[in-house]
């Protein structure tokens, strides 16, 4: 999907008489202003060197000389959701993937109000993580490597999650500049871990467990709309939440779901209570966020998130 920015009450790709005579006016406008300066919009982004597995913010800043009309771009494979702050300034979160190299690149198409695109490129330096290595004990099920069938339930369960990141990647941002955490809790297992369960099966935890009881209440992270409630092999009773501009939140292992598809929430709106469903070792909150299908540090939100 190509996202474009509105900018000057023109609409990026119009055709006929009308963009025609739009184009001859700007000319007009221009030389009457004097000899054209061509300035290639800058690429910066915040935090300077962002940690693998964390969100961050990536800005693009054009001249009032070369005033820009729509953009796309992406980091990481995942695309970009800009966003107008002031003229000529844009902003769009990016992610960096857990295992990402030294270096990534953002790559930016920019299409111009007076024509023609060019293509703006940076290379963002990052920061590696550090992450910890856990032994866990789960029924034998779970600590094994899976049969045809739970192959099989697997498969379902991560073409369910790719269709609910396409969707947060259609859909416009709806987040405003509250966040919660799901859970005021102790953080149990960090986001980035190995685990090894049962001394066979080894992976490495995306998500953010929070501490709770059966039962406890799990609220939403911030504004969104329910995509997905399921019963997922590993991740038991599960609640996806649509946020826009490519962001989803998960909570795995629920007890029991409070909302269905379709509703909208805002932060701190109940969606489900804590349970040990899946491949889990007792109850907890397993909670997940992700851009696209990049997952990152839940706490990251919590740090790039600005009002509107």
């Amino acid at each position: 999907m190509t996202t474009f920015v509105r900018f000057g009450g023109l609409l990026f790709g119009l055709g006929g008489i009308a963009w025609i005579l739009a184009l001859s006016f700007q000319e007009d406008v221009l030389e009457a202003a004097g000899p054209r300066i061509f300035m290639e919009p800058e690429i910066t982004w915040s935090p300077e060197s962002p940690h693998e597995g964390r969100l961050f913010r990536l800005r693009l800043t054009a001249s009032f000389h070369t005033p820009i009309m729509g953009l796309r771009g992406e980091v990481a494979g995942e695309e970009l959701h800009f966003e107008g702050l002031s003229e000529g300034v844009f902003e769009s979160l990016a992610a960096i993937p857990v295992g990402s190299d030294s270096v990534v690149a953002a790559v930016v198409r920019v299409a111009y109000s007076a024509g023609g695109e060019a293509v703006v490129e940076a290379r963002i330096p990052v920061t590696p993580g550090t992450y910890s290595h856990e032994q866990l004990t789960v029924t034998p099920r779970f600590g094994a490597p899976p049969n045809a069938a739970d192959q099989e339930q697997l498969r379902q369960d991560q073409e369910k999650a790719r269709a609910a990141a396409r969707v947060a990647h259609r859909t416009p941002r709806m987040w405003s500049d509250e966040v919660v955490m799901p859970r005021a809790s102790r953080v149990t297992s960090g986001f980035g871990d190995g685990r090894e369960f049962n001394g066979q099966v080894s992976s490495r935890h995306l998500g953010l467990d929070l501490q709770g009881a059966q039962g406890d209440t799990v609220v939403a992270a911030m504004r969104g709309v329910v995509v997905l409630v399921e019963p997922f092999l590993l991740a038991g009773n599960i609640v996806y939440v649509n946020h826009g501009g490519g962001v989803l939140s998960a909570y795995f292992h629920l007890s029991r779901q409070l909302v269905q598809v379709g509703d909208s929430v805002d932060a701190g709106t109940p969606v489900g209570l804590i349970g040990a469903t899946g491949r889990v070792t007792g109850p907890h909150l397993h909670w997940v966020v992700r851009y696209g299908m990049t997952s990152v540090d839940p706490r990251s939100l919590l740090d790039v998130v600005e009002p509107r």
